[in-house]
């Protein structure tokens, strides 16, 4: 497994951007819309035309690298060589440069501008909602490996999106441009993605690996806006500070961390940490002089409870 930020800015833009859409929330497509510019709206056009649903190199990493930011791809990005698009382009299209990609192709240097562009506007979108899901995507990788471990690994590759199926005639993608490929040996990797429930993007045709990008479980949970009144209910349940700390704790935090965040001084937020303990709604780490306080499966299945 991957967890790349990458592919699922992909997605984001494909679907709010480019027109081809996958099941991205209204609200979430107009909020990425308003953020980005006109030259990124033209770069990424090409992305979404009738008929086509394979995209040149440049467009994606070759393989989905954990822990490469979406600023580092748009900085990579404006130093590809400008003959590189043109090269990807004819690979991809077998000589000739189809009609929507033309414009690219006679001014690289700017489109490469354009879409490291486009990749960081949405990012400035959609980047706090991905450190959100930090819970949905650790879970995931829980269940890829207990299929895998115990034998289920076809059931998995059935349940990643409703455009994939696994059985005797091997593995199915619903695609707009109908292919077929022998994945051999290869390794492949799952890559769980922040976006529309019928988003899909894979890389088969990489001599090494093979990947296959999908919506990850629960990310319908994350679209929704959050509800004043159930956040009430769950401070009128655990009390308001103690509701604003489960809620802060998307990713782990250490005590003064929270306390600085919080306005309060350290031993009040131990108290209230050490309730949320005593509740198994958190746990405690020491890493080094520091100790972290890691919201729990528990502490998110509460909160699951009060977002829907």
């Amino acid at each position: 497994m991957s967890i790349s930020p990458n592919l699922t800015a992909l997605a984001v833009i494909a679907d709010a951007l480019a027109g081809r859409r996958r099941g991205l929330p209204e609200r979430w497509r107009r909020a990425v819309q308003e953020s980005v510019g006109p030259r990124a709206r033209e770069a990424v056009r090409p992305l979404g035309a009738p008929g086509y649903s394979v995209v040149p190199d440049s467009v994606v990493p070759q393989t989905p690298i954990e822990g490469f930011s979406v600023t580092s791809q748009a900085e990579l990005l404006r130093a590809v060589p400008e003959e590189q698009l043109t090269a990807d382009l004819e690979q991809v299209f077998g000589g000739g440069v189809p009609e929507h990609w033309r414009p690219a192709a006679d001014r690289p240097k700017r489109w490469f501008a354009g879409y490291a562009a486009a990749l960081e506007d949405v990012w400035d979108v959609t980047g706090p909602l991905w450190e959100r899901a930090s819970s949905l995507l650790d879970r995931e990788v829980e269940r890829v490996g207990t299929a895998v471990v115990r034998g289920g690994l076809d059931v998995l590759l059935s349940s990643l999106s409703e455009r994939i199926q696994y059985g005797e005639d091997g593995l199915l993608i619903a695609d707009l441009e109908p292919s077929r490929y022998d994945l051999g040996d290869r390794k492949m990797i799952l890559v769980p993605m922040l976006a529309g429930r019928d988003a899909v993007i894979v890389k088969l045709d990489h001599p090494e690996v093979v990947w296959i990008a999908y919506p990850v479980p629960g990310a319908e949970t994350l679209w929704r806006e959050r509800d004043p009144r159930a956040a009430d209910e769950l401070a009128a349940l655990i009390g308001p500070v103690r509701a604003a700390l489960l809620h802060t704790l998307d990713r782990p935090a250490t005590m003064s961390a929270l306390a600085s965040g919080a306005g309060m001084v350290p031993s009040a937020i131990t108290y209230h940490c050490e309730r949320l303990v005593a509740a198994g709604l958190v746990s405690r780490e020491r890493r080094g002089r520091e100790v972290w306080i890691v919201r729990t499966r528990r502490g998110e299945e509460l909160l699951d409870l009060f977002r829907h």
